[in-house]
């Protein structure tokens, strides 16, 4: 979805949400992020986690390691700090893996961390 999109569906019906690919390495949505948070709208990241850059990504392994975290709750908890209109919905395989995405939710990245993250 386009921000152009956006608008025009706006003036045809009530938005609630707005799904595009959204994570760490793929920011191509930033506009259509952005105009949802002036609009109020809800921003669900389409494949939140990149699992390639989470295996390999020294900054994102470092601030995991810091937080005794996996690279993927990193990814999780860099989202949730970036937009309060974020949803993140992560895929899940097993219990295990369900436990594990929804701990992101209590790691506090600090502005450094996010920062840090931001500059990839």
């Amino acid at each position: 979805v386009s921000v152009e999109q956006l608008n025009v569906a706006q003036k045809i019906v009530p938005i609630a949400s707005v799904q595009n690919r959204y994570n760490l390495d793929d920011r191509s949505s930033e506009g259509v992020l952005e105009a949802c948070e002036t609009k109020g709208i809800g921003f669900i990241p389409w494949a939140p986690i990149d699992a390639g850059s989470a295996a390999t990504d020294q900054r994102l392994r470092q601030v995991a390691e810091a937080h005794g975290a996996t690279p993927a709750q990193i990814a999780l908890a860099w989202l949730l700090k970036r937009s309060p209109v974020m949803l993140p919905i992560p895929g899940t395989s097993s219990r295990k893996h369900l436990e594990e995405n929804t701990k992101a939710a209590q790691i506090e990245l600090s502005d450094e961390e996010f920062a840090s993250l931001n500059a990839r």
